[in-house]
């Protein structure tokens, strides 16, 4: 079924999903799959994948939520509940779909949010731990005027073009992700009675300069969470740590996946 890094499309709920791996298989060997930001896809985690697998010697599984890479188009708009939706009814199809047997959610962005969400909500003993990469639990105010002005770029900059080189349908995954986080109601929106519930390992992984959350998003894990967790707040790091600082976040995770080592 697999060729690594070669994306193929599968089939979950009757939506076509492009997705790839990694190392080897979900069924063959420990798996970290990696559960992309509002606006990525399979292609824009770039060759972090393949730098996750010589880090950690797991396996690496990615794939392009509805709307988004090549995935199909998802209908608009979309609930703002969006997120929930994928954690507790995509993501258990998907997992079961690639024959997942073990091992880790390591979700950036909107992807943290369902890893959480999917953790907290869902006894699924495969899941073994979860890296949750600037997170999102309810909305900021720092965070929506950075969404207003990915609009602006969007609509009026040069950001369409450059997503378009990534997304097939590029309005469907832009206005699927700005719509919902803009519309009014989302200032309510607020996900913090998921993380009572996550009982397993979490790393939490944050820049300094995170222009989409400030560093509450990461005192209420560490506040609420029944497990483990381990904080690490990066320097000179804005939105995508896994870019800004590579080669910290692989020594990080590739630490923290490892069975029996002392990461707290």
């Amino acid at each position: 079924m697999w060729q690594t890094g070669k994306s193929i499309i599968l089939t979950i709920d009757g939506a076509k999903l492009e997705a790839a791996c990694f190392g080897p298989s979900p069924g063959d060997a420990p798996t970290i799959v990696l559960l992309h930001e509002g606006l990525g896809c399979v292609a824009l985690w770039r060759d972090f994948p393949k730098q996750l697998v010589r880090a950690t010697g797991h396996g690496v599984f990615v794939f392009s939520r509805q709307g988004y890479g090549q995935s199909g188009p998802c209908k608009l708009p979309r609930p703002l509940d969006y997120m929930t939706t994928e954690a507790v009814e995509v993501l258990p199809m998907m997992l079961d779909k690639i024959e997942f047997q073990q091992g880790t959610l390591f979700g950036h962005s909107d992807g943290a949010s369902i890893a959480a969400i999917h953790a907290g909500k869902i006894s699924d003993q495969r899941v073994q731990r979860i890296v949750l990469m600037a997170p999102h639990f309810f909305a900021e105010s720092e965070g929506l005027a950075s969404i207003r002005a990915a609009k602006e770029a969007y609509e009026k900059g040069g950001l369409k073009p450059k997503l378009a080189r990534y997304h097939g349908n590029v309005d469907n995954a832009f206005y699927g992700w700005n719509d919902a986080w803009l519309d009014p109601r989302f200032e309510q929106w607020n996900i913090e009675a998921v993380l009572p519930g996550i009982n397993i390992p979490v790393m939490a992984i944050q820049g300094a300069d995170d222009q989409y959350g400030t560093i509450a998003q990461i005192d209420v894990i560490e506040k609420s969470v029944q497990g483990p967790f381990a904080r690490h707040i990066l320097a000179d790091c804005k939105h995508s740590p896994y870019l800004d600082q590579a080669e910290r976040v692989l020594e990080l995770v590739g630490e923290f996946v490892q069975p029996d080592v002392g990461c707290f």
